[in-house]
């Protein structure tokens, strides 16, 4: 398992799914959506999380509303963050917006740079099983305004904070420090087992096996914590309050490392506006070997067991055999 150090979280908890005026999280499994609305205007509906759960989304986004959002934001575009996108742009009749570096990926153009498990820990084992595809968004995306505001939130920017992605983006608000920061980090170390099930609050990296430039991921956090926000929101995990969290971010920023081993560790992916344009090459990928040795073991203490219960059934079956054995009969000596 890789090892990460974590900045634990001292900020207060906020009851209720509205963190900040405004923000509302609505989780879809383990990949978190945000509802943002200003007065006066519809709101926006920032990522869209896993496929297959577009129904859901809908339902919460337009029970809180009363109606569609304006607007489909994305900070990038992974599969469970745009997985309803396009099923959601279409039944509102709304466009999508993403940054420019993003398009390619959002647009047919190319598939994301291969995840990497051998980066170990929790969220490497979970993620052999996940896709790292692009989307064809072509009718619904457009690139975000190039002066940093946010369609339909006035009031909010856009920051571009690569490293997850090339094309990341974080959302912030200004007036109240209000800052929703996609997947540039977590508020729970996604490597332990026991805090994916728990979900213990503390800011921790970025999903591991799908960070392909960890150098530049390391700079965006550093940016997301000059900001020193009071209330943050992240793609996976719960969300933190309070005076404390900028404290916690810069904690973070300063002892940001990427794990010990991983294809993109030393390397990063390079993409630009069409795509994928150089991957370093695969690392020694140990599991497949590791699981094939644990399989052999568990076939040979299997046969083994079942060798030496059929041995001790044999025995049984013999000792039993001996006792149902009619005793010789006893004749009296004949005396001459």
């Amino acid at each position: 398992m890789s090892e990460t150090v974590d900045t634990k979280v001292r900020s207060a908890r906020r009851s209720g799914s509205e963190f900040a005026p405004g923000v509302f999280r609505l989780p879809v499994l383990f990949v978190n959506v945000f509802l943002v609305r200003e007065p006066g205007h519809p709101g926006v509906l920032v990522d869209t999380g896993l496929p297959w759960f577009g129904g859901g989304v809908r339902r919460k986004v337009e029970a809180r509303l009363g109606g569609p959002p304006a607007a489909i934001v994305l900070t990038h575009g992974h599969f469970d963050h745009a997985g309803n996108a396009e099923e959601l742009a279409d039944l509102w009749d709304v466009p999508i917006y993403a940054h420019p570096l993003e398009l390619p990926f959002l647009t047919g153009r190319s598939d994301y740079p291969p995840h990497d498990p051998t980066v170990g820990g929790a969220s490497g084992l979970l993620a052999r099983g996940f896709p790292h595809h692009g989307f064809d968004l072509r009718r619904r995306v457009q690139a975000l305004p190039a002066d940093g505001s946010v369609p339909g939130l006035p009031g909010w920017s856009w920051l571009h904070t690569p490293g997850h992605t090339a094309g990341h983006v974080a959302l912030f608000r200004p007036s109240d420090r209000t800052l929703l920061v996609g997947d540039a980090l977590a508020t729970f170390d996604m490597s332990s087992a026991l805090s994916l099930v728990t979900q213990r609050r503390e800011l921790s990296l970025p999903p591991a096996s799908f960070t392909t430039d960890w150098q530049t991921a390391r700079t965006s956090v550093w940016d997301l914590a000059e900001l020193r926000p009071r209330a943050l929101g992240a793609g996976h995990g719960r969300t933190v309050q309070g005076p404390k969290v900028a404290i916690d971010l810069a904690r973070l920023a300063r002892v940001f490392a990427p794990p010990r081993r991983g294809r993109y560790v030393e390397h990063p992916a390079r993409t630009n506006a069409q795509g994928i344009v150089e991957l370093p090459p695969p690392v020694h990928d140990p599991l497949p070997k590791q699981l094939l040795l644990a399989g052999l073991t568990a076939g040979a203490l299997f046969a083994l067991v079942q060798t030496l219960r059929s041995r001790s059934g044999s025995r049984r079956v013999r000792k039993a055999s001996k006792r149902e054995l009619p005793s010789r009969p006893r004749y009296p000596r004949l005396r001459p």
